[in-house]
């Protein structure tokens, strides 16, 4: 084996949700350095292709498809423009993901369900839809699906966001469900749990991250080359092996939480 192409994607292609801006953003960026070719999507056309352009630097391949996929009907949309253009995906991240704080006794009904659709449902009928391009692609190399948890699926956070939390607790176990069934169509599925990372999701960590680095162990909150490395270890060879686990990267926050 050359360990030199261990953590290459030359040659692949990947598509990401949510790849316009946070940790979607970091995902491809880190894909594109690696060689592959990166599809990202997100509700906001002009946001999109804005990063898409800032990401196509020095020969990379970064394509802009704006698509709302919290909908099943947007979910199609995306699925149908990206297999106008390709007949393979080796790389399907779930990154598209919603978040909603309220306290417990005016928590409403709407917080749930754009959340729980977003976050868990969408990930599932996402995957379904693209099954073809990735069992195309699962003819050559092990394809890969990657779908972005969090910690707080994992550990219990003080603030108050059930949905949140008790989707992403979801993602996790669907992450194992589907991998056992398409672990045999050498299709890996995986998923990465976050913590603490600059984004619009995470706006305390982005705005007061010296705060936030005092709560974490590593005394820090994430970098854009820390949930880069991650992805790019699950997508490539080196992570074919790793089949429903799901790979938390939070500077140690999980285990301090106990």
């Amino acid at each position: 084996m050359n360990m030199n192409d261990l953590f290459s994607l030359k040659g692949r292609v990947a598509l990401v949700t949510g790849g316009s801006r946070g940790i979607g953003r970091m995902i491809a960026a880190g894909f594109l350095a690696q060689g592959a070719k990166v599809y990202i999507s997100s509700r906001k056309a002009a946001d999109c292709d804005a990063t898409a352009k800032d990401l196509s630097v020095g020969g990379a391949q970064c394509i802009s498809l704006p698509a709302n996929v919290a909908t099943l009907d947007g979910a199609k949309g995306l699925v149908d423009a990206y297999t106008a253009r390709e007949q393979t995906l080796d790389i399907l991240v779930n990154n598209a993901g919603a978040a909603w704080g309220e306290d417990f006794d005016t928590f409403p009904e709407n917080g749930w369900d754009k959340v729980v659709d977003l976050n868990l449902k969408t990930p599932f009928f996402l995957t379904q839809a693209l099954i073809g391009p990735l069992r195309e692609a699962a003819k050559q190399q092990v394809a890969k699906v990657i779908n972005i948890a969090s910690i707080d699926g994992i550990s219990v956070n003080p603030q108050e966001t059930y949905s949140y939390a008790a989707s992403k607790a979801g993602l996790i176990q669907l992450t194992r469900r589907m991998a056992l069934r398409l672990a045999p169509e050498n299709i890996a599925v995986s998923a990465i749990a976050p913590g603490a990372f600059a984004s619009e999701m995470n706006r305390v960590a982005r705005d007061h991250a010296d705060e936030v680095a005092q709560r974490i162990p590593a005394r820090r909150i994430g970098r854009d080359e820390d949930m880069a490395g991650a992805a790019i270890y699950l997508a490539s060879r080196a992570g074919d092996y790793v089949v429903g686990s799901t790979l938390v990267v939070d500077g140690g926050v999980t285990h301090a939480r106990g």
